[in-house]
């Protein structure tokens, strides 16, 4: 495969993939991960996970806790297996709006994200969720 050509197939991997998480289609986003996914988080508040199952049992929950998930994409920026998604989170975090702005980092392999890096600002979620319970 060229470079462009696998730059446009890492392309189309996470745009489905973060299509599927805007999407709550569980199934799809499972599918679009590596057997032995990394999802490693930067935050303090992230958890890092490793493998499809570990995903697959975690994202359920995680959808049903930030309601209305949404990844804005300001820009997807490729070279060959990498990308990198600079976006604005939108949600409902126990009934309260959340907008914060952070980047992901992916490399796929074999039409899938093997790892998946996701830097935001934890102390801005605190910020704008102090004094909900």
């Amino acid at each position: 495969m060229t470079s462009s050509g696998r730059a446009a197939a890492t392309r189309d991997v996470v745009v489905a993939y973060l299509d599927a998480i805007n999407a709550g289609d569980v199934a799809t986003a499972v599918d679009l991960v590596a057997d032995d996914f990394h999802n490693e988080h930067t935050s303090a508040l992230g958890n890092s996970l490793r493998g499809r199952d570990a995903y697959r049992e975690r994202l359920p929950r995680f959808l049903a806790e930030f309601e209305r998930l949404h990844y804005e994409l300001e820009d997807v920026i490729v070279d060959g297996d990498r990308a990198a998604v600079p976006y604005t989170m939108t949600c409902a975090w126990r009934g309260h709006p959340v907008c914060i702005r952070g980047m992901f980092r992916f490399r796929v392999a074999d039409g899938h994200v093997a790892h998946r890096v996701d830097y935001w600002d934890s102390a801005e979620f605190e910020r704008q969720t102090r004094g909900v319970s």
